[in-house]
């Protein structure tokens, strides 16, 4: 006599399974669309508030589809026979994707004020920087025997004739020198890729510059503010080579470098440093300071994801040990009037350059009677325009395209 086994035990094992494997899976992506949430609204949070507002703020939407995907996961689970657990899941993880969806629109709402032309397609196909290359690249300074690099990104004559000061075709563009950031003492040029091409196919001539990075065994407070000296010399030098127009050469960089580019155009202004090598050059036309560190010595008594590290390598030790060293390439020490126009801008979630030292900053320009325009992002962090295609770098451009191209005759 042959017994046939019923079917019910198979399916009813393989309901078990994909009922686990749901709850399993929506329970890893809750915690963390939760932790992203939360922190992204809550800095203080312990740990959350550290990636909440670098992943939320720059991925919101990401954040948000993640997070509904949990949703669904939970949400047969319940059906499955888990009902407490995966009501409150479910409950959770919407709750955390409008969290998410509330990041983004107020974020595609600051851009929308920017004036910056959206693309959604980039928000989710370009996380990183775009494999893009510099027009050219060449060597601007060689101190110490040290090859010192410059890649340039150009618009094309019709590019930059709209960005020129009649916006005619043939008109010379404006340029900017940026110096990247790394607390001084890491990454390079490339790392301004992105910034720089856009910038050029919008009729900015880009020339993004290495400068000598601090080693334990060598600072360079004294040595990368010349290097930034010798590179708005030499692309004043080289000009006509490029369609620049020289009256409007600006300075600026990221982080670390946007510290460099203050201190160094404040100082050319200020009359307190020279070129190491031939004539020194005139004061740029602006300065910019993207999440920049205004006051080394904050830096240093701060000392939030590698600031004081950063301000010990770059200077050669503790302001106790160098209060002069400190002093010179802080650029909260060269505050005059009759400073260049100076744009800067910061995240409204950032540590390192924390939005109130930057903001308190640039009221510090603005009682000097310093054309100082200042722009805070919302729900951003740091280095906000790491992920080209985020909406805050989106904005953050178009910021910075309108301040150079501006006509402030």
């Amino acid at each position: 006599m042959t017994t046939h086994r019923s079917p019910a035990a198979p399916v009813g094992r393989t309901v078990r399974i994909l009922r686990v494997t749901s709850a399993v899976l929506a329970s890893f992506l809750a915690f963390l669309v939760l932790a992203v949430v939360l922190g992204a609204y809550v800095p203080a949070i312990p740990k959350a508030g550290v990636i909440g507002p670098v992943l939320g703020g720059q991925y919101p939407f990401h954040i948000a589809l993640i997070a509904l995907v949990a949703a669904v996961l939970a949400a047969l689970a319940w059906r499955g026979g888990l009902v407490r657990w995966g009501r409150v899941v479910t409950v959770v993880t919407t709750l955390c994707a409008l969290g998410a969806l509330v990041i983004g629109g107020v974020q595609f709402r600051a851009a929308q004020n920017a004036g910056a032309d959206v693309s959604f397609g980039q928000v989710f196909t370009e996380p990183a920087y775009p494999a893009t290359e510099p027009d050219t690249t060449r060597t601007y300074a060689s101190p110490e025997g040290e090859p010192l690099r410059v890649d340039a990104y150009l618009p094309s004559e019709k590019e930059a004739g709209k960005a020129g000061k009649a916006g005619r075709t043939g008109e010379k563009a404006p340029a900017v020198v940026l110096a990247h950031s790394g607390g001084f003492h890491t990454f390079d040029k490339s790392d301004l890729r992105g910034t720089g091409r856009w910038l050029a196919d919008h009729g900015v001539a880009v020339f993004a510059v290495d400068y000598r990075l601090a080693r334990s065994d060598r600072p360079t407070w004294n040595k990368a503010p010349q290097d930034l000296v010798s590179a708005l010399s030499w692309v004043r030098k080289n000009a006509d080579e490029y369609g620049v127009d020289r009256s409007r050469v600006s300075l600026g960089g990221m982080s670390a470098g946007g510290t460099l580019a203050m201190n160094t155009a404040y100082r050319l202004h200020n009359g307190t440093i020279e070129a190491a090598d031939g004539a020194t050059p005139e004061p740029p036309a602006s300065v910019i300071g993207f999440y920049p560190g205004t006051d080394v010595r904050q830096m240093w008594k701060d000392d939030v994801t590698g600031t004081r590290e950063a301000a010990e390598l770059f200077t050669g030790g503790t302001p106790q040990e160098h209060p002069d060293r400190y002093r010179e390439v802080s650029p909260t020490g060269d505050v005059r009037a009759g400073l260049p126009r100076t744009l800067l801008v910061v995240g409204d979630r950032d540590r390192s350059a924390r939005p109130e030292t930057v903001t308190g900053f640039g009221d510090a320009l603005r009682r000097k009677g310093v054309d100082t325009e200042i722009r805070e992002l919302p729900f951003a962090e740091h280095a906000f325009d790491d992920a080209y295609g985020s909406l805050t770098s989106q904005t953050s451009r178009q910021i910075l395209l309108d301040f150079l191209t501006k006509d402030t005759r």
